[in-house]
């Protein structure tokens, strides 16, 4: 400082005078401003900034006045004296003494003369700008500063804490790092001076000081320490300052460029050492960055979160985040189109999910194990984002809970690694996490062979509460077919059947036989292969006798329906393969227990009453009657059946199952129709069948089975019409109108069309019997069957007085009577030939065809008058369609590659029907049918065909059609015997 006092010059102590004395009116004013700023803020640092600064000025006053006003030669200071000693001179900072600066001599520092740098301002009067209102408008406009102007942070902190020409140094004009002395006494940066001499470094010259230009004889190179030491401290206390100015920066939030500004600068101090990080934890930046990732401007929210992912690197800085909705408002982030944002999210989440404190509040935040989750497996589209989610997801892991919360996201592998690898406590937790999941929420939960053998292991534990969370665990693993082999090879399911048929617990519930149960339903209905599963060390497999006999045994209704349920479903899936299907018919004849399973079907809970229903109709071909016979005996049935028919609303699934029954029970068994005639179910299905027609019941995916049993269930009454209750039934509710209009309506639906004709020969069968002659050729002694009925049931009529109405209706040639569609079930006088041919012409399942063919040759039949039924057909064309039908199905009939079973019987059936009416053609029919039929190119062959590969059935139709068409001789002619 005294080697700085001789250089200047007295004109300059007048400058730095007056410099002084701006300084006391600027600070004057910035007392005031500060402390509204102050006020409004409530911040602590501020306020005691405002107290500093306004000790300064009592100082720096009291200073000035004890100089004579004499020495200013001016009257700006007229109390002052002349006695200052220039102490004021140096314009020291406020930590130095009168004589040193922590222990520093005043050599070591120069003064900045105001116009000596671009970076330093010169000081006015009053009227210069204020810190603040640089801050306020810095950038708006430029403010010039004297000459000068200020366009970045750190230059105001350098103006608030201003430098020395010292600490720069003079070869690259930039604050030292090292500063060292050199022999000439001038002061250098060590890295810049040790380059200035390697200049010499061959010695051919002397080394010549750059400042002072006198030859050097040493190039010794001396610390300068104290230099050093206040160098350090300077940028210390600068450091401090920008980090001050730039949260003040922040409060303002003016404009987005000034935040950006703010934020950049914070970045760069916070990167520079670890002290200015704990002042912003201090002033409470840390605190305060949060709330701009809520901002509208993209760029502040990814530098903010660049800024807050330094700031809490160390403990400090994560304990004030985990108080803030930091966490939150990045999760959102996560999601965001840009890429760098989403990058500088996943960068602060990793950053964060290295303390322990936070692990929890990551995991726990909505939607945070959802998006990281998403972001790890989607990574084709950021594999950076993939990989660093991915790392966040492993450091999550630590806190168990969290392991729980990826599971509920679907995320599953921590939390079977740490099934598999953990403790055994870990392992117990995994299990409990794993139970409640499955318990409050159905999902998927593919598993390893690994994970499963320890749930299987669990279940041996002897732990209720292990035990019951395992095999809930394992019920829903089971739920997912491929996991049933996964299972079985882990040795699951003789533990099962261990836990079902073996094991007691006096003091655990029936759960875990129910559970056990579902695990074995689960597996059975996978697909696997049954007579692979093996359930015992003795060798049985699922679908022995022992296993199904055990299964029936425990079909018991003072068992929870759960348990029941489970029992019903496995031995569902056994019935559809025919060999397992005949053992679970024996076991179930032999033990009596078809009415246990109807007792189920009026069961409270749903799913078993339609899983029973279900299991009696894949038994009802082979235990039909029997089932008919118990379904009549049970208590309130089958009324119990009709009436879950007739429920209104949606078609459900029980609507449909009950209704498949009875269509699947034997047609022909006369108590189950009684019944049900009596129980009203007649009106129920007709009903029924015009609601859907008419589509007042709401559809759904059951409405096709639904609507198929109730025309099955109407039609099987057709198969009982000697019973004159059930006939009387059929005339009262013209069931050949009904099903006429059926076979043209449900064009949609083979099954109901199919149904429809089958009723409808049924029906033309009766009408030969039904039909009345004229009445002029009627025989007074003898009865029509009409006559008979009334004369036989009268009184069985719910109304005793009731007589079955006379027939009226018009001469039928082919029934030789009068006939009616609701009398006699004329298939002629109800329209239904032409229904029957238009069935014949558009649709191709043989099935269908084979029960039109039926129904049509009842018109042809031998009890009728052939040739006036072969002419009503050859008015609608039939032969035509018969023929082409015939050509359709040939190749099926005799059994092509490819064809089922069912297929080739029922194409079977078509050919002889067809063959048949050909027959009845050629021989009854008119010239020109004949004629017609003799032209079909396809005939022969066809018939050939049939002779030489079709069963015997249709050989023997194929070979009186041959022989019609003179292709096969005539083995009925007689033989007369000739004497010799």
């Amino acid at each position: 400082m005294e080697l700085q006092r001789a250089q200047n010059s007295m004109t300059n102590v007048m400058h730095i005078m007056e410099y002084l004395a701006a300084n006391v009116d600027l600070a004057k004013d910035l007392v005031m401003r500060c402390s509204a700023v102050a006020r409004e803020l409530k911040n602590d640092d501020l306020l005691g900034m405002t107290e500093d600064l306004d000790s300064v000025i009592k100082n720096i006053g009291h200073e000035l006045s004890r100089i004579p006003a004499s020495t200013f030669g001016s009257s700006r200071f007229p109390d002052g004296r002349a006695d200052a000693n220039l102490q004021v001179a140096g314009n020291r900072p406020r930590y130095c003494d009168q004589n040193s600066c922590d222990g520093y001599y005043e050599a070591d520092m120069s003064i900045i003369p105001a116009n000596s740098r671009p970076r330093r301002r010169t000081l006015h009067n009053s009227d210069m700008p204020r810190l603040v209102d640089f801050l306020q408008g810095m950038y708006h406009e430029s403010h010039d500063i004297g000459a000068h102007s200020f366009n970045s942070l750190p230059e105001v902190a350098e103006y608030v804490e201003p430098l020395y020409d010292s600490f720069f140094c003079p070869l690259t004009n930039k604050v030292m790092v090292d500063p060292v002395t050199t022999e000439s006494g001038v002061t250098y940066d060590k890295k810049a001076i040790e380059g200035y001499f390697e200049r010499f470094a061959d010695g051919s010259e002397p080394v010549i000081c750059p400042v002072t230009k006198m030859s050097m004889q040493s190039r010794t190179l001396r610390s300068n320490v104290p230099l050093k030491s206040t160098i350090a401290e300077w940028i210390m206390r600068n450091e401090a300052t920008r980090v001050r100015i730039a949260r003040t920066a922040l409060s303002m939030a003016s404009t987005e460029a000034m935040v950006l500004e703010a934020i950049q600068e914070l970045k760069l101090l916070a990167k520079i050492r670890r002290k200015n990080r704990e002042q912003m934890h201090k002033i409470g930046i840390t605190k305060f960055l949060p709330r701009l990732l809520e901002h509208k401007d993209g760029l502040i929210r990814c530098d903010s979160l660049d800024l807050i992912c330094l700031l809490v690197e160390d403990e400090t800085g994560k304990e004030i985040i985990a108080n803030t909705r930091a966490i939150t408002r990045t999760i959102k982030l996560l999601s965001s189109s840009s890429p760098d944002e989403r990058h500088a999210a996943i960068s602060f989440l990793l950053e964060l999910s290295k303390s322990e404190l936070l692990l929890e509040n990551i995991g726990s935040t909505a939607g945070s194990i959802l998006m990281l989750t998403t972001m790890k497996f989607n990574d084709s589209d950021d594999p950076v984002a993939a990989e660093k989610a991915g790392e966040v997801l492993k450091n999550l892991e630590n806190c168990p809970k969290n392991i729980k919360y990826m599971a509920e996201s679907g995320y599953l592998d921590p939390l079977q690694r740490h099934l598999v690898e953990g403790s055994e406590d870990v392992q117990m937790e995994m299990v409990s996490y794993l139970g409640e999941l499955v318990q409050k929420q159905e999902m998927t939960i593919n598993i390893a062979g690994s994970a499963s053998e320890i749930l299987i292991k669990m279940v041996h534990s002897g732990n209720t509460v292990i035990r019951k969370a395992a095999l809930d665990v394992l019920v829903q693993i089971s739920s997912d077919g491929p996991n049933s082999k996964t299972l079985v090879d882990a040795g699951a399911v003789p533990v099962m059947v261990e836990e079902l048929f073996i094991r007691k617990i006096d003091d655990e519930p029936m759960g875990s036989k129910t559970e056990a149960a579902a695990v074995l339903a689960n597996i059975v209905e996978s697909g696997l292969d049954p007579d692979t599963i093996i359930v015992n060390k003795e060798g049985h497999v699922i679908t022995s006798k022992y296993s199904v006999y055990n299964f029936t045994h425990m079909l018991k209704c003072s068992m929870p329906d759960d348990l029941n349920l489970s029992i019903i479903r496995v031995l569902l899936a056994l019935t559809a393969l025919p060999k397992p299907l005949m053992t679970v018919v024996s076991v179930m004849k032999e033990q009596d227990s078809i009415l246990t399973v109807i007792e189920f079907m009026g069961s409270k809970m749903e799913a078993l009453g339609i899983s029973a229903t279900r299991l009696l109709v894949a038994l009802s071909p082979q235990m039909g009657h029997t089932i008919a016979e118990k379904l009549c005996k049970a208590p309130g049935q089958p009324g119990r059946l009709v009436k879950s028919i007739g429920q209104p609303g949606r078609v459900t699934e029980q609507h449909a199952v009950a209704a498949t029954l009875l269509a699947r029970l034997p047609y022909q068994n006369i108590t189950l129709n009684l019944t049900l005639l009596e129980q009203g179910a007649v009106p129920t299905l007709l009903g029924k069948i015009e609601e859907m027609q008419r589509g007042e019941m709401r559809a759904s995916r059951h409405a096709k089975p639904y609507i198929e049993g109730l025309v099955g269930a109407l039609v099987r009454m057709t198969t009982t019409l000697y019973d004159p209750d059930v006939l009387l039934a059929a005339m009262d509710h013209n069931f050949t109108a009904l099903l006429t209009d059926l076979l043209v309506r449900s064009a949609g639906s083979d099954e109901v069309q199919r149904l429809a004709a089958v009723g409808l020969e049924n029906l033309s069968h009766q009408s030969v019997n039904l039909s009345q002659p004229p009445s002029e050729e009627r025989r007074p002694k003898k009865k029509n069957i009409l006559r008979r009925l009334r004369d036989a049931h009268a009184g069985r009529v719910h109304d005793n007085n009731r007589k079955p109405p006379p027939v009226q209706g018009r001469l039928c040639l082919v029934h030789r009577g009068v006939c009616s569609p609701a009398t006699t079930f004329c298939l002629v006088e109800a329209g239904s030939v032409e229904a029957l041919v238009g069935i014949l012409e558009i649709n191709e399942n043989g099935h269908v065809v084979d029960a039109v063919l039926g129904a049509l040759c009842t018109l042809m039949d031998d009890s009728v008058d052939v040739e006036r039924g072969v002419a009503v057909l050859t008015e609608h064309d039939t032969a035509r369609h018969v023929l082409r039908v015939l050509r359709q199905h040939r190749d099926v009939s005799i059994g092509g590659a490819g064809i089922g079973h069912q297929d080739v019987d029922a194409a079977g059936s078509v050919s002889r029907r067809c063959f048949w009416a050909v027959e009845r053609f050629l021989a009854h029919g008119s010239e020109r049918c004949v004629r017609d039929v003799m032209a079909d190119r396809a005939l022969p062959n066809a018939l050939v065909s049939a002779f030489h590969k079709g069963d015997a059935a249709t050989k023997q139709v194929a070979e009186s059609v041959l022989r019609s068409l003179h292709r096969m001789p005539d083995y009925s002619a007689t033989y007369v015997s000739v004497e010799l």
